[in-house]
């Protein structure tokens, strides 16, 4: 009898320490377990030891980390009609582990897809000028719209960065001719600019010297002492006529 009922007490007990040792779970510090009992939703547990009961509960890991997701190149029309391929990363982590768990089937393929499609959007809507040069403003939109969609699902979009915007051959050389032009354009306005301000300033110099005719004549001194001064053979100097008009009537006298 007495070795009967140790068999019966050992034959009880190896289950129960098999049944207890299966019922426990190790969550790490970023993460947490989502617990169903019988099918309803229960508590998020963890981390650390975690006592789960087979066959009445269930546990989901949900992994707490930011996420990095690559967002494959998508093909996007901007509003000039300029065909482009644009690939971001997208920087993401769950914030309610029971959302992410029971609101959307697949919280990772889900948040990829939006991200994919909110990308064509709004990039759909911009210039390519506005693509190339005003990034920052597009990525905080992006990052807004998918952090106010995702929302209902637990999670939290910290950061969205467009990588790459490629052109075709075509596009390129036409981008290459636009700035070549710009270039241009800003030379010849800049030479306008220079021509303009040295002609006012001849224009006041001429007035000033006609107002007052001994600066003309000292003007005219200066150049003769400049030319000179040159080693060239020949010399023309012009005489001014009220130069000439002073000499000629102290002459009569």
């Amino acid at each position: 009898m007495i070795f009967d009922f140790n068999l019966g007490l050992g034959a009880l007990v190896i289950p129960l320490l098999i049944l207890a040792f299966a019922s426990l779970r190790i969550l790490r510090e970023y993460e947490r377990g989502v617990v169903f009992q019988l099918g309803r939703f229960w508590k998020v547990k963890g981390p650390g030891l975690v006592i789960v009961v087979p066959g009445l509960q269930q546990m989901v890991r949900v992994d707490l980390r930011t996420v990095t997701f690559d967002v494959p190149p998508q093909d996007v029309i901007s509003r000039d009609n300029v065909s482009v391929s644009v690939n971001a990363v997208l920087f993401f982590r769950v914030v309610d582990a029971q959302k992410a768990i029971i609101q959307v089937e697949n919280y990772l393929a889900a948040t990829s897809q939006l991200a994919q499609t909110t990308l064509r959007v709004v990039l759909g809507k911009h210039e390519l000028d506005e693509m190339l040069a005003e990034r920052e403003r597009l990525n905080a939109d992006i990052q807004q719209i998918l952090d106010e969609q995702t929302d209902a699902w637990g999670i939290k979009v910290t950061n969205v960065e467009i990588k790459h915007i490629d052109l075709n051959e075509t596009m390129i050389r036409a981008i290459a001719r636009q700035a070549e032009a710009e270039r241009e354009r800003r030379a010849k306005v800049i030479h306008a600019e220079g021509e303009k301000q040295a002609a006012a300033s001849l224009l006041e110099a001429a007035q000033m010297l006609s107002a007052q005719p001994e600066a003309m004549q000292l003007r005219y001194l200066q150049t003769m002492t400049q030319v000179a001064g040159d080693r060239a053979s020949t010399v023309i100097l012009p005489l001014p006529l009220d130069l000439l008009g002073s000499l000629l009537s102290s002459g009569k006298r």
